[in-house]
């Protein structure tokens, strides 16, 4: 990318104060008035870097060119030891006024993009996250190793302290990383306290000829170079429909002000004109990649931007993006104050969500941005925003980032969260937001806590999840008090059976994994009679070698469940043919049954086997399995690539309770509910109404047998109480979703992009009269979590009881819950 500075526009309101080299202040004791430390960077060649080297960069703040002839850079420790010495990089040459001068440090192993070429070099090792960086009239060394030495040093011109430097002016500037530097504002403005003067973001060095990492360039003086806005402004390219009337084709000098910059990934910055057109439809920013060259400009520059306008879809079945490529940048000055930020708040965001397009695209259809959500949301694509005191309702995840919504009172959650009621209903105040600046990431927050004070950024649009707020200020983190729920234990004479999906759990994870699953079953779920995992995979994981078994896997689960105060269960599955039960490659994904030996007898019959069909078998004792455990019907397309169900045969108090674990197929290959598709394709639903129709058909033959027979069906169904699939397993009446039972704000156990809805379940047969149900929330609402599942509980008296029919007993509690007492993805 080639990017360049308008001389007839340079630096409009930096401060104009001539330099004379012999009335330079002694050392730091008033603020600089030419040249000054303006960006300091250690992290170079650090693992996670993306430069080669360490650097340090002068800027002049001052109206002449300053001689550097004779001047140095030196670099102390953040915390310098007796032995230590300032290290010297001396410096030639001259700095023009508002222009800057890249000083190269040390080189490192890792990195992949070179600095622009050095005005000087040096071989300083510089620390990433703490150190002293002295620009010096001579090339001596310092001596001095405190603050207070140092500022009466006369050959010091400018200093920075950063991290936890002893050595600093005022306050230390902030500790950098091996991604990112401290710079000062593009007004160079120095007040003599680093902590004030500098912050961390991106490094962006620049060299005297304006050059940046990349090959790009902010020199102002090659030939051609626009000076002057051409014709087409930012809302030309976005029109009035989510694709822009100018796509595939060349623009030139767009104008507008840089708003934030993305330094990794798709690398780019976003602009936006300052003045708008008159139609609510038409955005005025656009994204501008850059591809792997570094952006090369910092918010508040004044640019013109020439390239080819790009629709770029993020995801199979996203929305689009508008973008500017292969793009061309002049700069025309820095500090420029940023547009004020469109509010996001439950009075400006519509009811309604998309319009429908009978499943087809929304893409051509004209923006209504006062009756959609998405069209609000897409008419401000790359437009500077603000949100404000928004409830979080999806827990900040690994990749640091969290879901608000801006609408506090829509389908709240008993616990803080958002819940997803309907197909039709959709949530219309969710947003994601994400952090720009890696050193003011998002805080880690469960659902329930407040993002407090204002959160400003752009308003993106990435695959997972649709639109984001990518955040250049960030609010704090109001806690909730969220805490985890301990369900009541199981009577005498109820058997208590859960369903777990433990998220592909084997025999290579860390004891911490164990333990904190562990502790979900033996602490939290009370240590249920029987437990049946979801995601139980074989010994060596995702490994592809022919192993199927899952003995190691589930040996130290036990230990760790007896070691977490549970009892010692036993288990029983059947372990699949090599990867033919879909799930991670080489994982061998299988449903368990945990069971507790001094509560439940497990009835073994053998014929079970991964391609047998077990059948219900009428006796004279009753119904009974054909094979225990057996599998339904293995060999129907219905569980192709896909888990098979798990049945087993239990006895409690004189009474078979027959018990089938579920892991239906995921929503994987599903249109996205953010997507250009209205009202999206949900593919995968197809697969999951037929292995419903499978183990409702199971079902009934057991109920044909014996219409009082006792079943259980429970596990990961990946689809909602409302879904056809869902439907389709109850078809007949002959099995209850117990998730229905519960008071409407409760009905959820999984969060995915900040919605609060039910994959997993637990359904029973009519013969199961005596009940008591319970979601126990420990994963899906929590930033720290074992799996992104939540656990489910049923007690079923048998034989005499007091099991609550439909009804929590009195002791669960909810809202923030207490001590007595789960994102990118898609239904695993």
């Amino acid at each position: 990318m080639q990017i360049s500075r308008a001389r007839s526009a340079a630096l409009a309101g930096v401060v104009a104060v001539a330099l004379s080299v012999t009335a330079l202040p002694a050392a730091f004791a008033t603020p600089s008035a030419g040249a000054v430390i303006s960006e300091v960077y250690g992290g170079g060649g650090n693992s996670g870097a993306t430069l080669t080297r360490d650097f340090i960069e002068l800027g002049n703040a001052g109206g002449a060119a300053f001689d550097l002839s004779g001047y140095s850079v030196q670099y102390l420790p953040g915390t310098p030891s007796a032995g230590s010495l300032w290290q010297v990089s001396p410096l030639t040459g001259s700095v023009a006024p508002g222009g800057r001068y890249l000083v190269a440090e040390s080189a490192g192993t890792g990195g992949t993009v070179a600095l622009p070429t050095p005005d000087a070099t040096g071989t300083v090792a510089m620390a990433a996250g703490s150190g002293t960086v002295a620009l010096v009239s001579g090339t001596t060394p310092l001596t001095c190793k405190t603050a207070a030495d140092c500022a009466i040093d006369t050959r010091i011109v400018d200093l920075v302290g950063y991290g936890s430097a002893v050595v600093r002016e005022t306050g230390p500037a902030p500790a950098p990383s091996a991604t990112s530097s401290v710079a000062r504002a593009a007004s160079l403005a120095d007040t003599d306290d680093n902590s004030a003067d500098f912050a961390a973001g991106a490094p962006t060095p620049v060299n005297t000829a304006g050059q940046t990492s990349g090959g790009g360039s902010t020199d102002p003086g090659e030939p051609g170079e626009p000076t002057e806005p051409g014709t087409v402004r930012v809302h030309n390219i976005q029109g009035t429909t989510r694709l822009s009337p100018l796509d595939g084709q060349t623009v030139t000098a767009v104008p507008g002000v840089v708003t934030g910059v993305r330094t990794s990934g798709s690398r780019g910055y976003w602009l936006q004109d300052t003045a708008p057109d008159a139609d609510a439809r038409t955005s005025e920013a656009v994204f501008v990649f850059t591809g792997s060259a570094a952006p090369g400009v910092v918010a508040g520059d004044s640019v013109l931007v020439s390239g080819k306008v790009d629709e770029y879809y993020p995801g199979t079945g996203t929305q689009s993006v508008t973008e500017i490529g292969t793009p061309k940048t002049t700069v025309l000055s820095h500090g420029n104050a940023l547009p004020a930020p469109v509010v996001l708040d439950a009075s400006s965001v519509p009811a309604a969500y998309t319009p429908t397009a009978g499943g087809g695209s929304i893409e051509a259809l004209p923006l209504q941005p006062d009756t959609y959500a998405l069209d609000l949301y897409e008419s401000l694509e790359g437009v500077r925003v603000q949100i404000a005191d928004t409830r979080v309702i999806g827990a900040t995840n690994s990749y640091g980032e969290m879901w608000v919504t801006v609408k506090p009172n829509e389908n709240p959650s008993a616990r803080g969260g958002t819940l997803y009621t309907s197909y039709t209903d959709q949530n219309t105040g969710r947003i994601e937001v994400m952090s720009l600046d890696t050193a003011r990431p998002v805080p880690t927050a469960n659902v329930g806590d407040v993002l407090s004070g204002t959160t400003t950024g752009v308003l993106d649009y990435v695959s997972f999840g649709g639109y984001a707020l990518q955040a250049t200020e960030v609010g704090t983190r109001t806690d909730n008090g969220l805490k985890r729920e301990v369900t009541r234990k199981q009577k005498k004479k109820e058997l208590a059976v859960a369903t777990y999906n433990v998220e592909n759990l084997d025999a290579l994870d860390d004891q911490t994994k164990f333990d904190t699953l562990a502790s979900g079953i033996a602490v939290n779920l009370s240590s249920p009679d029987v437990v049946s995992l979801e995601e139980i995979q074989d010994d060596n994981g995702a490994t592809s070698d022919g192993t199927v078994g899952s003995e190691a896997t589930l040996k130290r689960f036990t230990d760790a469940i007896v070691a977490a105060g549970g009892p010692r269960y036993s288990w029983r599955y059947i372990a699949p043919e090599d990867g033919k039960d879909g799930g991670e490659p080489g994982g061998n994904i299988r449903n368990v049954f945990l069971f507790n030996p001094k509560r439940v007898s497990f009835v073994d019959r053998p014929g079970g086997t991964a391609t047998t069909a077990v059948t219900a078998v009428d006796t004279r004792k009753g119904v009974e399995l054909s094979a225990s455990p057996g599998r339904i019907n293995p060999t129907s397309a219905a569980w192709a690539d896909s888990r098979k169900p798990l049945v087993g045969e239990f006895r409690f108090n004189g009474e078979t309770v027959f018990v089938i674990g579920n892991h239906f197929a995921s929503k994987g290959g599903d249109l996205p509910l953010h997507g250009k598709n209205q009202e999206p394709e949900r593919s995968s639903e197809v697969k999951r109404i037929q292995q419903a129709a499978e183990v409702n058909t199971f079902v009934k033959s057991l109920l044909a047998a014996d219409k009082s027979a006792k079943v259980i069906t429970l596990g990961d169904l990946n689809d909602f109480a409302f879904s056809p699939a869902v439907t389709r397993l109850t078809d007949g009446k002959v099995l209850k979703p117990l998730i229905t039972t519960l008071p409407a704000n409760e009905q959820y156990s999984y969060v995915y992009e900040g919605n609060s809805q039910t994959l997993d379940h637990i359904l029973t047969s009519p013969g199961v009269r005596r009940l008591d149900y319970d979601v126990v929330h420990i994963n899906a609402e929590f930033a720290d979590q074992a799996s992104d599942h939540d656990p489910q509980i049923v007690r079923v008296a048998l034989g005499g009881g007091s099991a609550k029919d439909g009804k929590k007993h009195d002791e669960k509690k909810h809202g923030k819950g207490d001590d007595k007492d789960k994102g990118h993805g898609k239904g695993h």
